[in-house]
């Protein structure tokens, strides 16, 4: 990608699009194209086509999509499943008709098999029963997947497909209804010592395993296999590590000052039993994730702290 190129970022205002912005700016890209969901609705096809049109970019990140966790995906499954196949079809295919050169799909290792084999190769995708509190999601990202092969296959469009481990960093959702875990932990626990509270609870056994990578490191993996790789097959990005949502809970408390005891509720549901991708792909190319967890961590508490915290205490 030449530095004046022609770069629309679908979902700038997100945790990845923001954080592919970032990236983009600091590596020197000049022309980039972003539009707030006020100024373009990605699931309006004709919306879409009028804005390819007129910006012609030639490059597209699609980070744009609807997102959340264990509560959100089984209160709204209806708006899951039509919202992200309506994004990413126009998207992708606005992207193809109006001769975008290359595009890059981010899909999520949610959407393995429940069951499968760790850590997860990029081959065990449609392998086994996905997981029944996050299917909606995973049916319309798999869809994604899917058409962006098909388009290679059937067009000849370059259209690469990235599947990243769970993410977290600044511009993270820290809504207790529709956040990811580790965003939602850091919200309890800084409330709970903030309020002086003596437990915190956390949903599950705590016996889960999950990986996580900061979402500057996606941003950087994404700048490198936009430049480094061109092929149909879905592509692992994480870090190759993982860690209990016990320990995880342990960790957030001592980096927010929470003393008090933390409580498992047994009674909610643990989700996936472990979540571990398999990296060696994407390493073998060279690239590696630069944040350590509590590093990234203290992070995204010191982003929470300045720029959330207060305003969810009046809320």
């Amino acid at each position: 990608m030449v530095h004046a190129a022609r770069i629309f970022i679908a979902g700038h205002r997100g945790l990845v699009g923001s954080a592919i912005v970032r990236k983009l700016q600091a590596a020197g890209y000049t022309h980039l194209i972003t539009r707030t969901r006020n100024e373009l609705d990605l699931r309006n096809q004709a919306a879409v086509e009028r804005f390819f049109a007129e910006t012609q970019p030639t490059y597209v990140f699609l980070a744009a999509a609807r997102v959340g966790g264990i509560l959100a995906n089984s209160t709204y499954p209806a708006d899951f499943i039509r919202d992200n196949l309506q994004i990413q079809t126009n998207v992708i295919d606005a992207a193809y008709r109006f001769g975008v050169k290359k595009l890059l799909f981010l899909g999520s290792s949610c959407i393995y098999p429940k069951h499968a084999p760790q850590p997860m190769k990029e081959e065990y995708l449609l392998t086994g029963a996905l997981e029944p509190t996050n299917e909606w999601y995973a049916v319309a990202k798999i869809a994604g997947l899917k058409l962006c092969q098909a388009y290679r296959r059937q067009y000849g469009f370059n259209a690469i497909c990235l599947m990243p481990t769970n993410l977290y960093g600044p511009g993270d959702n820290f809504d207790l209804e529709t956040s990811h875990v580790l965003p939602a932990l850091i919200r309890k626990f800084h409330e709970a010592k903030t309020q002086g509270a003596k437990q915190v609870v956390v949903w599950g056994t705590g016996t889960p395993r999950r990986e996580f990578l900061h979402v500057d490191d996606l941003a950087d993996a994404c700048l490198f296999l936009m430049q480094h790789y061109n092929d149909e097959d879905i592509i692992n990005v994480g870090t190759g590590k993982d860690i209990s949502i016990r320990e995880l809970a342990e960790l957030i408390a001592e980096i927010t000052g929470f003393s008090g005891e933390i409580v498992f509720d047994t009674s909610k549901p643990d989700g996936t039993p472990r979540k571990l991708l398999n990296v060696s792909r994407l390493w073998a190319m060279g690239w590696r994730p630069k944040i350590g967890l509590r590093e990234g961590i203290e992070e995204t508490y010191h982003w929470y702290v300045a720029h959330y915290a207060e305003k969810a205490m009046h809320v």
